[in-house]
């Protein structure tokens, strides 16, 4: 071989050598990128520009390994993963009121929150993660099987309820009228969980109701603040003019609540105008505040407020208001505590996240979520239901005034 062709064959020799190099290099590079990478070019996707700066090193390595390591590789829903993932996300808030919702979930929700369902009729929440009755509605089906507010619901049917979120557990409460829910239920008072049976039905839910008593007391009774009771409240206020009543019990116990302005509506019966109802306080620490719209007519009507473990949200906020800006005295037990407040967010492929974005204070800024309002008097309500040591107080603390 003349020296020319030697420098050739070197020359081609030292470029096929350096090609291997790099192709082995490139190789050994690609097997030992970060897991991120290899999870990411699986799924096709970019990792967003707000979290370049988070450390999600374990996470992509796990789905990695069950990438590269799951023995039943055709089993692999990539999407179910990713759903998986984000719903492990949101529950590490610990906020029973913050949930993901897959596409299906989103349609189902969106057809609750729009429609009229059967069901037992029960407000139910979670409590320290245990699935609760916060109060079983007036003449519903719940109410007839014996449930109360505070028993912790186990089982329904044959779903365990550790891993179930609330708007989960209330789709499998809910059902068809004539139909069969069984709860497994605790309740303090017993030895061992038991089952309750109950018969789906049409809710009906009356809104308000009135008494009359003796010495010029009237109750008023309000069971849950629909879109509907600022219209029945006033009718309200009206037949206690008319009657000639000079004192008010406002009973608002097993109030699961419902509609913020309703709540605001009613409270402005109480208060001047003005008056600060409710705060909303955000993330941020921004607050929008709620003002009384004036009605004022029981500004100056000796009341009471009747309150229990069933009594939430927008009723938590009537009775902190009247407490608040009147003294009002709260008679009962301890309420609920559900004063947070909730946004639906709309996500690509038709899923959704339903999420916590403020909190309600009184308007003295005591906060409601998670804590409650404790009674000025407290009375515990009694087993016999043709007694009622609550309402009783009451009418002892009104004589008085």
């Amino acid at each position: 071989m003349s020296k020319q062709g030697l420098r050739i064959f070197v020359g081609i020799f030292s470029l096929v050598l350096l090609g291997i190099s790099f192709f082995i290099g490139a190789w050994y590079g690609y097997e030992n990128r970060p897991a991120v990478e290899k999870v990411l070019g699986v799924a096709g996707q970019k990792s967003p520009s707000q979290l370049e700066n988070v450390d999600f090193e374990l996470f992509w390595d796990v789905w990695s390994r069950l990438e590269s390591e799951y023995v039943d590789k055709d089993k692999i829903d990539r999407e179910k993963l990713v759903y998986g993932a984000i719903r492990g996300m949101v529950g590490s808030l610990k906020d029973p009121y913050t949930e993901f919702f897959p596409p299906e979930e989103t349609k189902q929700f969106q057809q609750d929150v729009k429609g009229k369902f059967d069901g037992i009729g029960a407000e139910i929440g979670l409590r320290k993660s245990i699935l609760t009755i916060i109060a079983p509605l007036k003449n519903s089906p719940a109410e007839r099987a014996g449930l109360k507010p505070g028993d912790k619901i186990f089982k329904i049917d044959d779903r365990i309820t550790t891993d179930l979120g609330l708007d989960e557990a209330v789709r499998l409460i809910r059902g068809k009228k004539g139909t069969t829910v069984t709860l497994l239920v605790f309740r303090d008072s017993f030895d061992r969980a038991r089952e309750f049976s109950i018969i789906r039905d049409t809710i009906h839910v009356e809104t308000i109701s009135t008494e009359k008593k003796s010495g010029g007391i009237f109750v008023i009774r309000l069971n849950q603040f629909s879109e509907s009771a600022g219209v029945e409240f006033k009718k309200a206020v009206q037949e206690f003019f008319a009657s000639g009543s000079k004192k008010l019990i406002f009973d608002l116990r097993n109030n699961p609540g419902g509609y913020l302005v309703v709540s605001v509506d009613v409270a402005s019966w109480f208060s001047e105008s003005g008056d600060v109802i409710v705060r909303e306080r955000f993330a941020d620490g921004t607050e929008e505040v709620y003002r009384s719209r004036g009605y004022r007519l029981f500004k100056d009507i000796p009341t009471v407020v009747l309150v229990s473990g069933g009594s939430a949200s927008a009723s938590e906020i009537v009775a902190g208001a009247l407490r608040d800006l009147n003294g009002t005295k709260l008679i009962g037990t301890k309420t609920f505590g559900k004063g947070s407040v909730q946004e639906v967010i709309d996500l690509e492929r038709k899923s959704s996240l339903k999420v916590t974005i403020a909190k309600w204070l009184t308007p003295k800024g005591e906060e409601i979520n998670g804590k409650g309002l404790e009674p000025d008097i407290a009375v515990e309500p009694g087993e016999d239901p043709k007694e009622d040591p609550v309402m009783d107080k009451a009418i002892e603390v009104l004589e008085k005034m």
